[in-house]
């Protein structure tokens, strides 16, 4: 599973720098616009333990976002899994916090509390977490009636127990909502970086476009697709082996 993950990455990287040398060589632009394999080459060498320990920061910041943004989730949408007042109340209040554009929020962040970690922790766990409460808010709400009937019949149906049989039995789609929110909060933590942080990867970038040393961004991409790739990869093998424990245990 993580062999096709990279090897998918590399197919879409590489046809993005083929599609920027051919629009080099039809538009004649030069080496300072859209710079040659070779500099690319050569740049990226240069760059690449710095950049190795920047993604690295961003990548164990998106993680504890990710994680954050788990547990903001389950606890609001098991919370608005009732059609009642409190339940639409906090549906609502979770919309409308999420209309707000991040530019918009994050000054208000950083101003508050710096441009540390925490600012990012908070800005990649705010953009990660709205497609897993859209989610979760969608599993918790629908009832598994042939399961759920015996337990009201029996008296024994608690809020507890509702909620480990709806999340048994839609496992897949939270193992798969859970890998693919990865690419949120890594794009979360970057966007953070970019805006107003000093580190991570996405403080780089930011520093290289000053530059406008494309050749850095590019050697920044790259990185960030291995190590996004492995990582979204892991939590997919991950998913897989819970997947067949619950089968088996069922």
């Amino acid at each position: 599973m993580l062999v096709r993950r990279i090897s998918q990455f590399f197919i879409v990287y590489g046809a993005g720098i083929g599609f920027l040398l051919v629009l080099k060589s039809l538009l004649g632009l030069s080496d300072y616009v859209i710079p040659g394999p070779l500099e690319i080459w050569n740049t990226g060498c240069a760059v690449a333990n710095g950049y190795l320990y920047d993604v690295l920061n961003t990548l164990g910041v998106a993680m504890v976002g990710q994680i954050l943004s788990i547990v903001m989730a389950f606890s609001i949408g098991t919370a608005a899994r009732k059609s009642s007042w409190i339940g639409s109340f906090i549906k609502a209040a979770a919309y409308n916090i999420q209309a707000y554009p991040i530019v918009a929020v994050a000054p208000i962040i950083f101003i508050l509390l710096g441009d540390g970690f925490l600012s990012r922790l908070i800005i990649a766990a705010m953009i990660c977490y709205f497609p897993l409460l859209l989610s979760v808010v969608s599993i918790m709400s629908e009832p598994i009636t042939d399961i759920e009937h015996f337990y009201l019949a029996t008296g024994r149906m608690r809020w507890q127990l509702e909620i480990k049989i709806r999340a048994f039995e839609n496992i897949r789609k939270l193992t798969t909502v859970i890998s693919g929110s990865a690419t949120l909060a890594m794009a979360g933590t970057i966007v953070a970086e970019f805006i107003a942080a000093n580190a991570g990867i996405g403080h780089a970038i930011r520093i290289a476009l000053y530059q406008s040393d494309l050749s850095k961004i590019l050697a920044a991409l790259f990185l960030i697709g291995i190590f996004l790739s492995l990582y979204q990869g892991s939590l997919e093998w991950m998913g897989e082996k819970i997947i067949k424990k619950s089968v088996m245990s069922g």
